[in-house]
């Protein structure tokens, strides 16, 4: 059963019985573990982590805890997608080899050989609603591009800096982890070697536009 459960090589931290919903039991598991986070004394609220997000393109080379990275992966697997179908796969690359050939696949940006990557890929196949192959593609993309927005904040909230990467040569980097996906993005996470201090904004006013409800005009009748 625990084959079927979790891919080659992995096996989570956490033990859970193996009951018919065990997916969703090891979900609530890794999440509403926050005894580590509490050891490191970490600010996980959710508003603090969305105003700290930063990105960074200098890592450490220290190597990110095995609790830190089931969390990331967990968030991940918690974003919404279309009809609950998950059209994405995540490929974790630990190979450092298979790192140094995605660097060239992604504009030669060196950063991406990071402590921690994972290359989100739409997976349309999985999506079994009655729309064309273009929407579903396009459904394919949102749920990829939203696990990985998902896994940012997590790996925010855990004390470490990420770098979205969506400049690359969706071929090559196929071809490099060996899939017949088409990669959405590759997401690089590691501990940032300084904390970055916020960039400006535009005004909320140029953000959001407020659409009011049309006023209708009142018709009187003239007295004859």
């Amino acid at each position: 059963m625990a084959e079927k459960l979790f891919p080659k090589g992995y096996q989570p931290i956490h033990q859970v019985s193996e009951k018919e919903d065990v997916r969703n039991q090891l979900l609530t598991t890794i999440l509403s573990d926050h005894s580590k986070e509490k050891e490191a004394k970490l600010d996980t609220d959710i508003f603090d982590v969305m105003s700290r997000r930063r990105s960074t393109r200098k890592f450490e080379s220290k190597a990110i805890e095995e609790w830190k990275i089931e969390k990331i992966l967990a968030a991940a697997d918690t974003a919404p997608t279309a009809g609950n179908f998950q059209g994405f796969e995540i490929f974790h690359v630990k190979d450092t080899k298979m790192k140094e050939k995605l660097v060239g696949a992604a504009n030669k940006q060196p950063y991406v050989n990071a402590p921690l990557v994972l290359i989100y890929c739409k997976n349309p196949s999985r999506v079994k609603l009655n729309f064309s192959k273009k929407m579903l593609t396009k459904f394919a993309i949102q749920d990829a591009t939203l696990a990985a927005a998902y896994s940012q904040l997590a790996a925010t909230a855990l004390g470490l800096s990420s770098i979205w990467i969506g400049m690359i040569d969706e071929e090559k980097v196929a071809k490099i982890i060996g899939t017949k996906l088409v990669p959405s993005s590759i997401l690089c996470i590691g501990y940032p070697t300084k904390q970055k201090l916020p960039k400006s904004r535009r005004n909320l006013s140029e953000l959001i536009h407020v659409l009011e409800p049309k006023k209708i005009a009142k018709i009187t009748k003239k007295k004859v």
